[in-house]
């Protein structure tokens, strides 16, 4: 079944791999994910106090980096979001470059204006968003 606006992604490289390939090569591998850029965003689990690593796709608004707590339109929000509202203080590397980061969620009045910047790039988060109930957070990584 295909959806009106909806790209399928090449996902050839996901998940550990994808993280595991982008640190091996400082992005070399893994920082364009069919065609858009990514980053790796390290946090600190809620739950575990382990170091969990993600790689996301991202957009720039100014010195913050926007990203999207989509999971494809899953009916819950990914671990890391969890994570970053119980910490929000997490690592984040661009390439081979490595900053501090703070998390926040958008909020009501700012996230049409990220939201345009960030489907920009990524077309499919809107039809992610009618894929669930649940309003998908566009989060800030402000460095720190």
């Amino acid at each position: 079944m295909s959806e009106p606006g909806y790209t399928a992604p090449d996902l050839s490289l996901r998940g550990a791999e994808h993280v595991a390939r982008y640190r091996e090569t400082d992005g070399e591998v893994g920082y364009l994910w069919n065609g858009v850029p990514t980053l790796l965003l390290t946090t600190v689990g809620r739950q575990s106090g382990e170091k969990r690593t993600s790689a996301l796709i991202f957009a720039r608004d100014g010195d913050d980096y926007l990203v999207v707590a989509s999971t494809g339109g899953a009916p819950r929000h990914p671990a890391w979001y969890w994570n970053l509202t119980a910490r929000p203080e997490a690592e984040i590397q661009v390439r081979g470059l490595h900053l501090p980061v703070v998390a926040r969620t958008a909020s009501e009045d700012e996230k049409p204006r990220l939201w345009k910047i960030v489907t920009a790039s990524w077309p499919n988060y809107d039809v992610y968003q009618t894929r669930t109930d649940r309003v998908i957070p566009v989060v800030a990584l402000t460095p720190s």
